[in-house]
């Protein structure tokens, strides 16, 4: 089930990093610090990636999930995201 606002803003730091996934390979990553990143988890080459999209609430979660995002269309070309 996708991420809301209100769920991502209630999200409290932990002693560890904790990873909240919204779609295929998109995911939340909320440091122990209160940091809170988009990312992108995917494979290339064999090898596991990930990319930063931005932070939490600058970048907000309509933009990593739709237009702004083209790492799944890089993929489906062929092209690694992180390097196009």
């Amino acid at each position: 089930m996708p991420l809301a606002d209100m769920e991502i803003q209630a999200f409290t730091p932990a002693a560890k990093a904790i990873r909240d996934f919204a779609a295929a390979g998109l995911y939340l990553e909320v440091a122990p610090a209160g940091g809170k990143w988009w990312r992108f988890k995917y494979r290339f080459g064999g090898k596991e990636k990930r990319m930063a999209l931005g932070i939490y609430p600058r970048v907000t979660l309509k933009p990593t999930r739709y237009p702004g995002n083209d790492a799944p269309a890089l993929l489906l070309q062929r092209i690694d995201p992180s390097e196009a």
